[in-house]
This record gives structure tokens, C-alpha cells and sequence, in this order.
């Protein structure tokens, strides 16, 4: 990948948040070159973390689970799935907390790592759902912008014809930049947000991955992806990982869940990954993160909203 810069770009998008490199050198399984091209361009892939075999494994364990469990829950299954699954799921907790992926993690944040979200995103065969083109870290609420970085776990083989997310290279060094809301009825995203500035097609990296690879992306990184168009799944688990210095604007609570190093800050509520699959207590404490959250995520909303449930 060469070094470019994102293509119309204007200063007067930039937000208070200011983008910083860390060490090149610091600690972690990624090499100096590979943790300055994620800082360059805003995303990293592919890297391997896991054996094909275990990768599939856990989409089909993920399968399972919802045939175990949807029609059981006070919501419907996809709603536990779509966010803080971490807390409802014990194979999600553990794939959070996977070694190979927070060394990576690591080199790029440093040694000190909260799990913010754990999201299991399937595209169905067939499915017209997509994501418009956004930033994540534009409606999330936190404070700061380069302490987050998103690790996309892929269970399955990710291409272009099943839905493959594309990054716009360098789009991160824009800062923050305005979203309109399209609520798009195939729309994954809660608003449907959009980015209200363009870009220059020739800037887009389509994330293809196999089974086993992830791809690691700053939060204000553009990206989206489109359909899938072919017989299979394409089934990803996304974990967004922050440092403690990661706080909320105003204060608001919110959560997190500590998997390395040490939190001195203590911004968000620390949680504890579930000893069982869907208890009583994890159910609800799961609702209490998600109330949380959507308040953050409802600012600046014009019409009534929710996470966009399905696939």
C-alpha cells in the first residue's frame, strides 16, 4: 500500500480530536512497518489469529447457539448478538480476550486494553443488508479518537461478493467529519449515518479476508460494505477495543471490560465476561449496557431509532 492522503480533504472538518501515532516500537506481535501502515492509512489487514478449522468452528458454534436460544430470551436473539455479546456469550468473551489478538491490539494501542463492544455480525445469503459509509467513533460518545482500534474477526471467508467492508485510506487523518442520517430500511447501522463529505473512489481498499484473519481499523476510519450476493454466510465477530484513558463526553456511564494491562483511570464501569451462556443476570445486565449506550448514540436524532436488528 502506498502512502496517500485522503482526497478532498478540508480543514474545517477536523474536530477537537487530534489523531496520534503511537511508538512504532512499542510491545506487541506487529512489526514496526505494519503498525506505521495502520497509522498511515487507518487499517491493517490481513493478519492470521486463528486456524481456519477453529474460525469456522465458532461460526457454527455461534449457529448453534442461536437455534438453542432464540425464542427463549426476553428479546430476540440478534439483539443480544448485535451488541455487548461479550456479556451474554462465553465463546464471545473468550474470543475477546484471544492472545493473538490483543498482541496485535497491543502494538497499536499500547499494553493497557478495555473490551468496549463485542458485536457478531452475520450477513444472511442473499441478504440486501448493508452499511453506508461512516466513521464509528463520530456517534459513540467518547472523548478521544486515537485510543480505539477495531479488530474484525472473520469466521468465515470474506469477499467482495459476500459483503467485504471497504476502507477509505487515510480518511482517519480528517478528523472527525458530519453524518446525516438515512434510516435506511436495509441499513445495519442504528441511524443509517452517512458521511456528508466526499471521497475519491480510487481510496478504497476492499477488506478481503479468509477464515481465521482479521482486519484492524482506527475509529474514524470511512469504511461500509454491501450485499451479499452468494449461497454462504458471511459471519464476523467485531471487537472494539479502547485504553482507559477513553472516557465519555459529559461523564455519561457506560462500560467496559478490562482484558490486559491495568486500568488507573477507572473512566468506565469495569464487567466481567459470563460464566454461562445467557444467565439471568447477564441478560439484564446486558439491557443495563445497552440503555446506556443508545443514549449516547440517540444525540442528535431526528426520528426514533434503534440498533438495526437482523441480518
Amino acid at each position: 500500500m502506498s502512502a496517500r492522503q485522503p482526497s478532498q480533504a478540508s480543514t474545517a472538518l477536523f474536530s477537537h480530536w487530534t489523531v496520534v501515532q503511537y511508538d512504532a516500537d512499542m510491545p506487541g506481535s506487529m512489526t514496526a512497518d505494519q503498525t506505521e501502515a495502520f497509522w498511515r492509512d487507518g487499517f491493517f489487514f490481513p493478519t492470521p489469529v486463528l486456524d481456519r478449522e477453529v474460525a469456522l468452528d465458532h461460526a457454527d458454534h455461534f449457529e448453534a447457539l442461536r437455534r438453542e436460544f432464540d425464542g427463549r430470551l426476553p428479546r430476540p436473539f440478534a439483539d443480544y448478538a448485535r451488541t455487548n455479546f461479550h456479556m451474554v456469550s462465553t465463546r464471545a468473551a473468550e474470543l475477546a480476550r484471544h492472545p493473538a489478538v490483543l498482541d496485535r491490539v497491543e502494538s497499536i494501542l499500547g499494553p493497557d486494553l478495555l473490551v468496549w463492544m463485542v458485536e457478531l455480525i452475520v450477513k444472511q445469503p442473499h441478504s440486501d443488508k448493508i452499511l453506508t459509509m461512516h466513521q464509528d467513533l463520530n456517534y459513540w460518545g467518547f472523548d478521544h479518537a486515537d485510543r480505539e482500534v477495531t479488530a474484525w474477526i472473520a469466521l468465515t471467508d470474506v469477499t467482495v461478493a459476500n459483503g467485504a467492508m471497504s476502507f477509505v485510506r487515510g480518511s482517519h487523518r480528517l478528523g472527525s467529519v458530519d453524518h446525516h442520517d438515512t434510516y435506511g430500511a436495509n441499513n445495519l447501522l442504528s441511524r443509517g449515518q452517512q458521511v456528508s463529505v466526499d471521497h475519491d473512489p480510487a481510496d478504497e481498499v476492499a477488506v478481503e479476508l479468509a477464515a481465521g484473519e482479521i482486519s484492524l481499523h482506527h475509529g474514524l476510519t470511512f469504511h461500509g460494505s454491501g450485499p451479499n450476493t452468494t449461497d454462504g454466510p458471511r459471519v464476523a465477530l467485531v471487537v472494539r477495543y479502547i485504553t482507559p484513558e477513553m472516557g465519555k463526553v459529559g461523564g455519561k456511564r457506560d462500560y467496559a471490560m478490562l482484558v490486559r494491562g491495568a486500568d488507573r483511570h477507572n473512566q468506565l464501569i469495569k464487567v466481567a465476561g459470563p460464566e454461562t451462556d445467557f444467565a439471568d443476570a447477564q441478560l439484564a445486565l446486558h439491557t443495563e449496557m445497552d440503555d446506556a449506550q443508545l443514549e449516547a448514540l440517540g444525540d442528535g436524532a431526528t426520528a426514533e431509532f434503534g440498533y438495526t436488528r437482523g441480518t
